[in-house]
Formats: structure tokens, C-alpha cells, sequence
């Protein structure tokens, strides 16, 4: 069996064809690899993993991993827009938490397989 656009035949065709109807659409597959290049960035996973452990300001995140707040609040727009941080207003300043359990998630899991 030769796939349209491929350059060879399946070994397993019937292995293949079962498989078709399972893979995610492919506007999903391009939001998923999305997902992962936000996450790509060293910068953006210290600040996910500090709001791993705490919800924080800017100005706190900024002294933490040594930065300015801008550059802080830079990276946390991205984050926000990608969903994976959320921002609560506490009087003048902003606080910064991951998302939901999911992100959460996602980190200790990725740590856990790096460690390992």
C-alpha cells in the first residue's frame, strides 16, 4: 500500500490503516507543537517552574531569577496568551499562577522524565 505524498509502501498497511482514523486533526497537531515551542524557552520554564511552587509578582519574579521586570512581564505575556499562566490583581501588583492542573501537570512530569 503507497501513501499519497510518500515515497515508499507500508510495511504494515493494515497496521497503517488502523491508525489513519486516530490521529488528531492536523490544525490540533500544529497547536500542540505550539504548545511545546512556548514551553521551549529557558527563560519561560523558570518562570513556570517558580509559579510551580508559588503564585508571584512580577517584581518578585524578577528578582528571582535575576532579570528586569520587563523582561519578566515580556515573558509573561507570552505564557498568558498561551495560556499556561493566569494574572490576579492584589491592590497595586499583579500576581502570577500556572493556569490549572494541567500545567502543573506537565512540569512535574517533564522534570520527573528528566530525572530519571
Amino acid at each position: 500500500m503507497e501513501i499519497k505524498g510518500s515515497d515508499c509502501e507500508a510495511i504494515n498497511p493494515d497496521l497503517v490503516e488502523n491508525l489513519r482514523p486516530k490521529m488528531p486533526e492536523e490544525t490540533l497537531l500544529y497547536e500542540l507543537s505550539d504548545f511545546f515551542k512556548v514551553m521551549g524557552d529557558g527563560t519561560r520554564i523558570k518562570l513556570l517552574w517558580a509559579l510551580d511552587e508559588s503564585e508571584l509578582c512580577v517584581g518578585d519574579l524578577a528578582v528571582l531569577l535575576n532579570m528586569t521586570k520587563s523582561a519578566v512581564s515580556h515573558q509573561l505575556k507570552v505564557l498568558k496568551t498561551a495560556k499556561l499562566v493566569k494574572a490576579k490583581k492584589k491592590g497595586k501588583n499583579v500576581f502570577y499562577a500556572l493556569n490549572d492542573h494541567h500545567v502543573k501537570s506537565i512540569i512535574e512530569k517533564a522534570l520527573e522524565h528528566i530525572c530519571e
